[in-house]
């Protein structure tokens, strides 16, 4: 009882706290892809003038979801937009809270599922094509800006890619460095505890020649403009020269709570000194965990996970001490605002 009044009262506070926020739409579809055959699942939300009641979407037993209204009519005029890569085994529901946010500051937001490296989606024959994840964004890319009558008009170079963990990975390589398999294999030996080692080999995704050809490759998007990446992997497999060359604009957001398997200083630090620095900003959030960047846990929710797989309600977790998830994703949602506005002038 006391668990389902906590639910209400936390859906409660959030309905109320988007009552009176600029509206904003949703919407979702597949995206067919004959050719590789990878249909993508992939969500829109966006600036509206609806007056329609809102809904909750990405809710479930786990995560809070965010208020929107299914098929609205967007905005008149311009927008930048976001699209978003979520990290290994999650998908769109775990940066809800970021999507929500944004679109109510004007931006549209399209997010994607991965296949084979979703929580409903671990087909490890889709996992390992890596190189897949930057095309993935391309094509949302394409259809968001093939459809303004849907989502709204995207406005002229402001297009942004964010990315969680192994999505930071993802649009990294959109924007144009480029991955070593080797120099990362190599690196492995040496810190064989990190997380981006770990998931890497359960992916496999340089077994042949073939495929360690296509993870080398430029898999970048020059419709992208800025890229924001937070407590990423397997960013020590990026070559020093990409790196420096990096033509756009990069936020690193790194958790600063002390971690074994991925310590801001291997990962997100060192990623941003090899970054240019003109163009370049590091914040490292001393109270945020990895998993500050998905979304608000409801209660109940780290006894739930726990029963289910031990060890997995650290997903849940924050900085012991520290502020809540909902005060940290505020601070990560204005970061992340005013450097693509900076970007964008």
């Amino acid at each position: 009882m006391k668990k389902a009044l906590g639910i209400l009262v936390l859906t409660c506070l959030t309905t109320s706290a988007f009552a009176n926020d600029n509206p904003i739409g949703f919407q979702s579809s597949t995206l067919p892809d004959p050719k590789n055959e990878r249909p993508l699942e992939m969500v829109v939300w966006y600036p509206s003038t609806t007056n329609a009641a809102p809904q909750l979407f990405g809710d479930n037993p786990v995560f809070i979801g965010a208020l929107a209204v299914p098929n609205a009519p967007p905005t008149a005029g311009e927008h930048p937009l976001v699209v978003l890569s979520h990290g290994y085994n999650g998908s769109w529901i775990n940066q809800t809270w970021l999507a929500s946010a944004l679109a109510h500051k004007g931006y549209i937001v399209a997010a994607v599922n991965h296949p084979g490296s979703t929580s409903q989606d671990r087909s490890p024959q889709a996992a390992a094509q890596l190189w897949q994840r930057p095309a993935d964004l391309s094509r949302a890319i394409d259809a968001v800006t093939a459809q303004p009558e849907k989502f709204g008009a995207v406005a002229k170079r402001q297009i942004a890619a964010v990315g969680h963990s192994l999505g930071g990975w993802t649009i990294l390589e959109i924007a144009g460095a480029r991955f070593d398999p080797d120099r990362f294999a190599q690196d492995c030996n040496a810190h064989p505890t990190l997380a981006s080692c770990t998931v890497y080999q359960q992916m496999n995704p340089a077994s042949t020649p073939a495929s360690k050809a296509q993870l080398a490759a430029d898999l970048s998007d020059k419709r992208v403009s800025t890229i924001v990446s937070l407590d990423l992997g397997l960013s020590r497999g990026m070559t020093d020269e990409s790196l420096a060359a990096l033509p756009v604009p990069t936020l690193v957001i790194a958790a600063g709570v002390p971690s074994e398997e991925l310590p801001a200083q291997l990962e997100s630090a060192d990623l941003a000194k090899r970054l240019p620095q003109a163009s370049k900003r590091y914040v490292e959030i001393s109270d945020a965990s990895h998993f500050s960047f998905m979304a608000v846990c409801k209660p109940g929710a780290v006894a739930m996970l726990e029963e289910d797989v031990k060890g997995d309600g650290i997903i849940c977790g924050d900085g012991v001490g520290g502020r809540s998830r909902g005060v940290i994703q505020q601070q990560v949602t204005s970061e992340i605002d005013e450097f693509l506005k900076r970007s964008e002038s």
